[in-house]
């Protein structure tokens, strides 16, 4: 059952209005803690990579990396590129095998936006994988690719043009969320998604997630967000951890032991918001549509 297209884990979610965690993991580590922490949850999982990962690590190592990892778990699972304005990246990790790919041309005009993602989708199903698209960046900083600068938000049909004109399977809506800590409270614009959903009943992708609280979480999920994006809290956990094991240990040289505490801080993270979009239990009724 365990690698699944990304369709196959989004469709139910986006029926049954429960949200799907997609972590970004850095390394062997937190990807195989995420899945850990997937498994005792019974919950279908997104694991997704930046493109600064990518990079560091080699798509075909990664991609190895996940599948040796993949294969073992018994949760259906995904792999997707986040963030990605590069064409030639898309192609690389389109034939490496991941499942689905954001195509991030939120910089471009909307038009010239439109015509490159409607070749992406193009390419994308050649290798039967998924694609979700965006127009309006949002704000802040993600592993080099964004700005902190807002970006232009369009009117609803604007997006929804684009949504029709790609055929794009998940779209990024700006809603006021922000990627990295929020220094004051966000201002949310939720109608946004219950207005593309009126317009294009497909799965809706919430970015710039941590920081928000259960309930902020739980209304836009209701509104249509299927999939969630998680990055920042991951790494907070991850590097807190190793600092909070060599704070407690000084002097100590015992990778394995440091290895383990971050693990167990990682998988904790992962476990929290996994339950807190309700998709702990689900795996069980993906169990009959999944291969």
């Amino acid at each position: 059952m365990p690698v699944v297209p990304i369709r196959e884990i989004m469709d139910h979610a986006f029926s049954e209005r429960y949200g799907i965690a997609a972590i970004n993991v850095v390394d062997d580590l937190t990807l195989e803690a995420v899945l850990a922490a997937a498994t005792e949850l019974e919950s279908p999982l997104i694991v997704q990579t930046s493109l600064k990962t990518v990079k560091a690590i080699g798509a075909r190592p990664l991609y190895s990396m996940w599948r040796a990892r993949a294969d073992e778990v018994p949760v259906p699972v995904s792999l997707h590129l986040d963030h990605c304005p590069d064409r030639e990246w898309i192609t690389v990790c389109l034939r490496a095998g991941w499942n689905s790919v954001l195509f991030d041309g939120s910089a471009l005009d909307v038009a010239e936006n439109t015509r490159q993602t409607i070749e992406v989708v193009a390419e994308a199903d050649g290798y039967g994988a998924q694609v979700e698209g965006e127009i309006e960046s949002v704000v802040g900083v993600e592993d080099d690719v964004g700005s902190d600068e807002g970006g232009q938000v369009h009117p609803v049909e604007v997006s929804a043009r684009f949504i029709e004109e790609t055929q794009v399977y998940s779209f990024a809506p700006a809603i006021g969320t922000a990627h990295g800590l929020y220094k004051s409270a966000p201002e949310l614009k939720p109608e946004r998604v219950t207005d593309l959903v009126a317009l294009h009943p497909i799965p809706m992708v919430l970015h710039g997630g941590t920081g928000l609280t259960a309930e902020q979480f739980a209304d836009l999920i209701s509104r249509g967000c299927a999939k969630v994006n998680i990055s920042t809290a991951l790494k907070i956990a991850f590097v807190d951890a190793h600092r909070e094991y060599l704070d407690a240990n000084p002097g100590k040289h015992d990778p394995p032991s440091l290895l383990s505490h971050v693990r167990a801080a990682v998988k904790k993270i992962a476990q929290h918001h996994i339950e807190m979009f309700g998709s702990a239990g689900r795996a069980r009724a993906l169990s009959g549509s999944t291969g």
